[in-house]
């Protein structure tokens, strides 16, 4: 009876602290210090009001539990927040959640450390349209394992290998994965059922 009520005072506590380390707060002075000149770049036209801070934890790829955070679009906050919560309990696995403002802005280098990330200034490839990072209403999920793939080229670079999508690797985001569910269920859509491209990490709203 001891060891039960240990048992149950423990998973109290782990549901406790779980729920306090997911959050949103909105963008303070010290976090836009961080942002500016990389993640808002001069002539950045998103105000920080129209922004959200989320802290949130995950299990990383080797099951350990991890400290993560975002910024996105506060439309989509109170949406990441709670998918990001049950991702956590059913232990799905991410292999990092930094503000990609910890690798100065610069999308490849975030991708290649197979970093989950959302809001970015920036205009689409080739165009000058504002992409949904910039608006804070996208998020790229396990980035590595989920490339982007136009043509023969494919992002980030290293890696290819998991532009084909008939083999068996870890976090595959496919339609029966837990991601892609949890996501579109929410009314997100999925890069990977692009025609024109194949953005596999890819959700927006």
């Amino acid at each position: 009876m001891r060891i039960l009520l240990t048992a149950i005072a423990l998973l109290a506590a782990v549901a406790a602290q779980a729920q306090d380390t997911f959050a949103i707060d909105t963008i303070s002075d010290a976090l836009l210090q961080r942002m500016r000149g990389k993640s808002m770049p001069e002539g950045c036209t998103v105000s920080p009001k129209e922004l959200r801070h989320l802290t949130l934890l995950h299990y990383d790829l080797e099951g350990r539990v991890r400290q993560g955070e975002l910024v996105c679009n506060r439309r989509i906050a109170d949406d990441l927040l709670c998918i990001f919560q049950e991702l956590y309990r059913q232990h799905y696995p991410i292999g990092s959640v930094r503000l990609i403002d910890d690798y100065d802005a610069d999308d490849e280098r975030s991708m290649q450390a197979n970093n989950t990330s959302c809001f970015c200034f920036r205009t689409i490839a080739g165009s000058t349209k504002i992409s949904k990072h910039a608006q804070g209403m996208a998020i790229d999920i396990n980035p590595l394992f989920n490339p982007c793939v136009k043509g023969r080229r494919v992002q980030p670079a290293s890696a290819r290998k998991y532009a084909d999508r008939q083999r068996r690797f870890p976090c595959k985001i496919t339609t029966g994965d837990l991601c892609y569910r949890l996501f579109t269920e929410r009314g997100f859509k999925w890069g990977g059922a692009w025609n024109s491209l194949k953005d596999y990490q890819h959700f927006e709203k």
